[in-house]
């Protein structure tokens, strides 16, 4: 009985181990601690994330799954280069779930949502102020989610394992993006403004705009000869912004 009760136990600490070996190494990917493309071997990265290779091997698995390493050989682990395909289809799922869950939440907002979208915009700009990513990143996922959130805990979890797959894309662009923070601030400000307006349209309008953007300026600052095709096709079906801000 202390036997299988005991490995009961290890079975338990097993599997805690390989949520947590799994989180820790996709921190590492999605915050660029291990770059695109780059190959390190699984001894290493137990040792880094100080665990046995067991739960390290499943957390792999895991994360192959979610296409962020391109498979394990030689007992090694290669992290999924930049591709802009990925980048394209990740953005196109999320325009279509983000815009309609913003159309659907804007009425539902009360006083308290607005003001925590204001808060979250406040430390947006105080971080970005530095240039400092890691706490500028924080309220900006914060705020995307709190736009959504009224939507319901469906469109709310698919929108931030989206944002999630999205952000070493996000960081590209922010750190060796022209203006990349002003621009950025401009967007967020201007949908903002369209849901204190309670304009749902405008706000799914800039909204997509914004997230759009995010994805032509990547594209254009690591392959301009590549067209994506497949987002292009998703906006000309979704609202556009009026005025200075309209896409061309």
């Amino acid at each position: 009985m202390a036997t299988r009760d005991a490995g009961r136990r290890t079975g338990r600490r097993d599997g805690d181990n390989v949520d947590i070996v799994h989180q820790k190494v996709r921190r590492f990917i999605l915050r660029g601690e291990l770059k695109p493309a780059e190959t390190i071997s699984q001894v290493a990265l137990a040792a880094r994330c100080g665990v046995s290779r067991t739960p390290l091997r499943e957390a792999l698995r895991m994360l192959q799954r979610e296409g962020l390493i391109t498979g394990e050989r030689n007992r090694q682990v290669t992290v999924a280069p930049f591709s802009l395909t990925d980048l394209e289809q990740i953005y196109a799922m999320r325009v279509v779930l983000e815009a309609a869950a913003i159309r659907y939440a804007v009425p539902r907002m009360a006083p308290e949502h607005i003001a925590d979208l204001q808060a979250h915009l406040a430390r947006m700009d105080h971080f970005a102020r530095s240039g400092d990513y890691e706490r500028w990143e924080v309220p900006h996922v914060a705020f995307h989610q709190a736009l959504v959130n009224p939507a319901g805990s469906r469109f709310a979890l698919t929108l931030a394992e989206l944002s999630d797959h999205g952000e070493r894309y996000r960081r590209f662009y922010a750190e060796h993006g022209s203006q990349s923070w002003e621009r950025g601030a401009r967007e967020h400000r201007a949908i903002l403004a369209a849901v204190q307006d309670i304009d749902p349209e405008s706000s799914a309008a800039l909204l997509v705009f914004h997230l759009a953007q995010t994805v032509y300026r990547v594209i254009e600052m690591i392959d301009p000869n590549f067209r994506p095709t497949l987002l292009d096709t998703i906006l000309a079906d979704l609202p556009r912004p009026a005025g200075p801000a309209r896409m061309q």
